[in-house]
């Protein structure tokens, strides 16, 4: 079941979200009896102006980073309602780790951090594009973009290297 958060305003407020979560800059949504949040008066979510950004039943949106000068999509992670108030605030991209279920703050460990310059939103609402500002590789394994093989040609299961390592993944994470 999917939840709907509407960030009307990312003013000072505090949201309690799913779980009872404090999430700064964000009011209160109001919640039907499916769960699911209660959309903008005029339910315009494809044409209208308000970002109510469309959660999905494990409280987590879809978020590409895409570097906003070269335009390669740079990786592809979850966001919960608190990441995602938190990237809005602090110009920084912040996700949720479904590995470690925690906050994300790309960079913490590599000093590799994506500043975020514009969030893009789908139709529905249910996927964002984070336009970022980079000055290192963003994939943990040493590549610019955690998109580095390729589908072979006239294959189904074989892939290639399609980049080459930008830093060295073991140096970057001793910190």
């Amino acid at each position: 079941m999917a939840r709907r958060l509407s960030f009307r305003a990312c003013l000072p407020s505090v949201a309690l979200c799913e779980g009872g979560n404090k999430v700064e800059g964000m009011r209160n949504p109001e919640f039907n009896d499916r769960g699911t949040t209660i959309m903008a008066a005029n339910g315009n979510i494809e044409q209208g102006l308000e970002f109510t950004p469309k959660f999905d039943a494990n409280g987590l949106i879809t978020a590409i980073a895409q570097d906003a000068e070269t335009g390669q999509i740079l990786m592809k992670a979850q966001m919960n309602a608190e990441a995602l108030a938190e990237t809005i605030k602090t110009g920084r991209a912040v996700y949720f780790s479904r590995t470690r279920q925690k906050l994300w703050k790309k960079g913490e460990q590599s000093g590799h951090v994506q500043k975020v310059e514009r969030i893009l939103v789908d139709c529905d609402q249910d996927c964002l594009i984070l336009k970022v500002r980079v000055s290192a590789g963003q994939c943990h394994v040493g590549y610019q973009s955690c998109f580095y093989r390729a589908l072979k040609k006239d294959s189904d299961k074989h892939l290639e290297f399609i980049a080459e390592k930008v830093y060295d993944p073991k140096e970057a994470y001793k910190k």
